[in-house]
């Protein structure tokens, strides 16, 4: 009897302990992981339990920094554990695609690249390298206010080499770096450029990008506005939605227009494919033309116009045909036919850069948006102003780089 229990404790003392080691770790790993949610680890009621003695020391714990129904929006999602290393974090939102981010050095945390956005439901999964595993769950408060904004150039569009990429927003921003930051803009060839804030002709807060110089003929312009989540500032709101557009450059083509000289001239890749008379807005006065670099808005084709809308009294009220916008307070290139006296002769316009209705007709055809219209003279009012369409080719390079909110 005695040679026989010595037999069974040899073969038996080196396994049992092991297993149940092993077998303890798990139910503490996998009962600790639950405090995704606050919870604690289990243990017996007098102490002695899985999770009290010598096992406590490695004893996990996850926690997540938002919680609850109403948890604050704006700020990134921070999974922490407390022992142990993460393999992966998975933070899905109800209807929306998973938050990215990143694992600490040290394996212990993991932290979103985005902040949570107002109003949403997300759902978090955890696992560590252990094996062990659960899930978390938290819903943001809802956006008191709404941000929204209009994005230029269309999407998909073909535009002019001067055309910005331009973003006017419905309210106020103030946090206007974080906006800015939210802001991923790539080129097809690595064109450099910047953003710059300025006021909108309409009052709005608004951001352009403006490559240093004219984009190149067939660059491809992808933006990225991942702002769902991000708070615009005091009487802003937040965002909450991305957007996104993109648009291709066509052939290099400039309007020059000499109010001197009283000439229109389009250039295509540096060659002369028309040249014709004008007459420009009345000098000495609120009829003149702007000079400066103007771009081409729209075509708009054939419209009314009415003095009474920019501020000249009666002065006119006509439909006028081949309209192309330059700016918004009311400058076009178009069809002026009952000016045609003045074409290459003089200016004598409200404002507009007039030609007969032939040229203007092969003008309208072959320019497109983004077009720059550079116009010159000493018969002019002032300059084009950034705001009052696109004039953000009037301010130099150097002065266009410190408008950006990221310096």
């Amino acid at each position: 009897m005695t040679t026989a229990v010595r037999r069974t404790a040899r073969r038996t003392h080196p396994v049992r302990p092991a297993r149940l080691a092993l077998a303890v770790g798990a139910v503490v790993l996998g009962t600790a992981l639950t405090a995704c949610s606050g919870g604690a680890a289990a243990s017996g009621q007098d102490g002695q339990g899985p999770g009290a003695g010598p096992s406590k020391a490695a004893e996990t714990r996850i926690s997540v920094n938002l919680r609850g129904a109403t948890a604050a929006a704006g700020r990134p999602v921070r999974v922490t554990l407390a022992t142990g290393k993460l393999r992966t974090v998975t933070v899905s939102a109800d209807g929306g695609d998973a938050l990215t981010g990143r694992l600490s050095p040290d394996g212990r945390s993991w932290t979103s690249d985005r902040p949570a956005a107002p109003g949403t439901t997300y759902r978090v999964e955890a696992k560590d390298t252990g094996g062990g595993g659960d899930t978390a769950g938290f819903t943001t408060a809802a956006a008191g206010k709404v941000n929204k904004l209009t994005l230029a150039p269309g999407k998909n569009t073909t535009v002019g080499v001067a055309q910005p990429l331009s973003i006017v927003f419905d309210h106020p921003v103030k946090n206007r770096a974080a906006v800015e930051r939210a802001l991923k803009v790539s080129t097809s060839n690595g064109t450099e450029g910047s953003w710059g804030w300025l006021a909108d002709y309409s009052g709005r807060d608004r951001v352009d990008w403006r490559p240093k110089d004219y984009w190149k003929s067939g660059t491809r312009i992808t933006l990225a506005a991942d702002l769902n989540g991000v708070d615009s500032g005091p009487s802003g709101g937040w965002f909450v939605r991305d957007y996104a557009t993109t648009f291709t450059v066509g052939s290099s083509q400039v309007v020059k227009v000499d109010l001197d000289r009283h000439r229109l001239a389009l250039k295509r890749d540096g060659r002369t494919v028309m040249d014709v008379p004008i007459s420009g807005g009345t000098p000495g006065g609120d009829r003149a033309s702007w000079r400066g670099t103007a771009v081409l808005m729209a075509k708009e084709g054939t419209i009314n116009m009415n003095s009474e809308t920019v501020g000249l009294g009666d002065a006119y009220d006509k439909m006028v045909d081949f309209s192309m916008r330059l700016t918004w307070s009311g400058m076009y290139a178009h069809a002026a036919p009952w000016n045609a006296a003045y074409f290459g002769v003089a200016n004598h316009s409200s404002g507009c850069v007039g030609m007969s209705d032939a040229d203007a007709a092969s003008l309208y055809r072959r320019v497109r948006v983004g077009d720059p219209f550079e116009i010159t003279g000493a018969d002019a009012k002032g300059t084009v102003a950034e705001g009052n369409g696109y004039g953000a080719w009037n301010v130099s390079w150097a002065d266009w780089r410190t408008r950006s909110a990221l310096g």
